[in-house]
């Protein structure tokens, strides 16, 4: 437990102060945000606004873990795990592919980066690289990150997947949360605030998985995951880079995270949804991001066969504040819902073990 409390103070920490650095520095040389012309007009005013500020994201993150295990050494920590390694690269990864979109974007002085085919490619390629990779490096009991069984709370025993549809299930997830997370970054705060409740989830329940996994206690109800003490040292982290990111990136945000920062956490969730074993369960802990992307894809299914658009504007937090509400509204009643998603995920997630355990 200390060793987590230690990963979410050096994480808020480092992204608190090193946030407003990026800011001085990003405005100094003039890297601000374009706004969508087509966006709501109450956007404009942004354009000019830093933006990249995912960098004190994925920066603070590794550094709370690895901060943490040397303060750890001896102690609670055995050392980095290749599932915390693993969840950690593939959000790094994903980073990347965010920041050449950001940097294109920034040098071109256009709301265009990579194109759609380039994403793609990049957010695939780090997908296969870390699904085949997850189903390495076993533990003294067999156990490793990933499982080729498809998972709700835990493994399901009668869905086990062939090593390539195992990769495709991997590339979808990746590509589906990395995607989610980005639309929803649309907002001040919006997407910095919600994965922060949604990480704080699964901080808990990586934390009960650890504290009745079976190599720990193998009763009725125990966790067969790999390394999930560590993996609740990347939520901690993760949650609380959110949170030193968020302090200045709520309304009126002095810096975006861009597609740096949000590629980076939908690659954390999808990471954290396969390794612990929870992909089907993360639709409900992470539900607002699920939302934002159906409406997305409403939208164009909609009008593409129809011609009629079910949303103002899509996606639909937009379509809040073309119908009147305040920006700001808009944030915390989303906030709202994150937060109320997050704790439902956790009472099935609770409710599941209490029917395993009798």
């Amino acid at each position: 437990m200390r060793q987590i409390l230690f990963s979410a103070l050096i994480a808020l920490a480092v992204s608190i102060t090193l946030t407003p650095l990026l800011i001085q520095i990003f405005a100094r040389r003039a890297l601000g945000q374009e706004i969508r012309v087509e966006g709501p007009q109450s956007h404009q005013g942004k354009r000019g606004t830093p933006t990249m500020g995912g960098i004190a994201i994925v920066i603070g993150i590794w550094v709370g873990y690895l901060g943490s295990h040397v303060i750890e050494m001896g102690g609670e920590s055995t050392g980095p795990s290749a599932s915390g390694l693993l969840v950690l690269s593939l959000a790094t990864a994903l980073g990347f592919v965010g920041f050449l979109d950001d940097f294109i974007k920034l040098r071109r002085q256009r709301n265009l980066g990579l194109t759609a085919t380039g994403k793609y490619v990049g957010q695939i390629s780090a997908a296969v690289i870390f699904g085949v990779l997850a189903l390495r490096f076993p533990d003294a009991t067999g156990a490793t990150p990933g499982s080729r069984h498809l998972s709700d709370v835990r493994d399901i025993a009668t869905v086990l997947l062939p090593p390539s549809l195992f990769l495709i299930l991997v590339c979808f997830l990746v590509v589906a949360w990395s995607n989610a997370v980005n639309i929803t970054d649309g907002l001040d705060g919006l997407a910095a605030g919600s994965m922060g409740m949604t990480l704080g989830a699964y901080m808990i329940i990586t934390f009960w998985q650890y504290t009745n996994a079976c190599s720990r206690t193998p009763d009725v109800g125990c966790y067969t995951v790999r390394d999930p003490l560590d993996l609740g040292v990347v939520c901690a982290a993760g949650a609380a880079a959110c949170a030193g990111f968020l302090w200045w990136n709520a309304a009126p945000a002095k810096i975006f995270m861009g597609d740096t920062g949000s590629l980076a956490l939908g690659g954390l969730l999808a990471g954290l949804s396969i390794t612990t074993r929870t992909e089907l369960l993360t639709t409900l802990v992470g539900a607002l991001f699920v939302a934002e992307i159906m409406s997305v894809m409403i939208q164009i299914a909609m009008f593409r066969t129809t011609g009629n658009r079910v949303f103002k504007m899509a996606p639909f937090h937009h379509h809040f504040e073309l119908s009147g509400w305040k920006e700001s509204t808009v944030i915390i009643r989303f906030w709202l819902l994150s937060g109320i998603s997050a704790a439902l995920g956790l009472g099935l997630f609770y409710n599941q073990y209490l029917s395993d355990v009798g």
